[in-house]
């Protein structure tokens, strides 16, 4: 096969002359993706919180978390490529590993950038086949859920990512872009005093700053606990506390194809406790 070059979320050129046999991921949803497009055989490596499949634990080698690596484990397992993310990993971990091989990085805000990437995967590693039919499964309960959620009234959130100190999913984010598919107005998206993507917050303004109907807790990364519910709940007028599946939220790849369908278990939830608060 003649030398291909491919393009990652970042713009950078990759030349493979055969599709990589040896993949690190150190991105827990990116793991995911690369079994459902079936490489188990071709992942070497991976982190601590790559969870999915759940016995890749105990037949993988595992390299670190997402943010620190042991970069000798990383070279003894002479990897052919590395997939990152841009969020998930930092720029001095990317920079570190570009003298063991290839680092693929992915960038992904969007849908449409998350469909790029499973597209991506399925050229780089000759999966063009499984990577379609994911593709269009994912595209099906997309549409299906854009005609779900269409009388769905429009809702104000906040989605709270970490206590002590608080944190919540800010505008340019993956979680607000699947928040706003949801018809969920994320109060933090577009707040001038919040800079940043997980920005920190005063919750004692959180009335003044946007008043949601809605607060999301997610699973992950942090274990928020009743108390944490109960504490924010007493800075709006009358928000309802919702404890959501941050990996329905967060999680790139194959994973959207259930969050669709989560998301519409969750809009029951929502609906039936409205009916127990009137």
């Amino acid at each position: 096969m003649a030398e291909t070059i491919f393009k990652d979320q970042l713009g950078n050129q990759h030349v493979f002359e055969t599709a990589p046999k040896r993949i690190v991921s150190l991105v827990p949803s990116q793991t995911e993706l690369l079994y459902d497009l079936g490489l188990e055989e071709s992942i070497v490596g991976i982190t601590k919180f790559c969870v999915h499949p759940f016995h890749f634990k105990s037949t993988k080698k595992i390299v670190g978390g997402t943010k620190k690596i042991h970069i000798d484990k990383i070279k003894a397992l002479e990897p052919d490529i590395i997939i990152c993310n841009k969020e998930e990993n930092t720029k001095e971990i990317v920079d570190s590993l570009q003298g063991v091989c290839p680092v693929w990085v992915t960038d992904i805000y969007t849908v449409e950038d998350n469909n790029q990437m499973i597209f991506d995967f399925g050229q780089l590693f000759n999966k063009r086949t499984e990577a379609m039919k994911w593709l269009d499964k994912i595209n099906f309960a997309h549409k299906d859920f854009l005609n779900f959620i269409k009388n769905f009234e429009s809702q104000k959130v906040a989605y709270f990512i970490w206590a002590n100190p608080y944190m919540v999913a800010g505008g340019n984010t993956f979680i607000n872009e699947l928040l706003e598919l949801n018809k969920f107005e994320n109060i933090y998206a577009n707040n001038e005093k919040y800079e940043g993507r997980y920005p920190e917050v005063v919750v004692q303004k959180m009335r003044i700053q946007g008043d949601p109907d809605i607060i999301f807790l997610s699973s992950e990364p942090f274990p928020f606990k009743d108390e944490h519910a109960f504490e924010l709940g007493r800075h709006t007028h009358h928000a309802k506390t919702v404890f959501v599946d941050g990996e329905m939220f967060s999680w790139y790849g194959t994973r959207l194809v259930k969050a669709f369908d989560y998301f519409k278990k969750l809009r029951a939830r929502i609906g039936e406790m409205h009916l127990h608060y009137h």
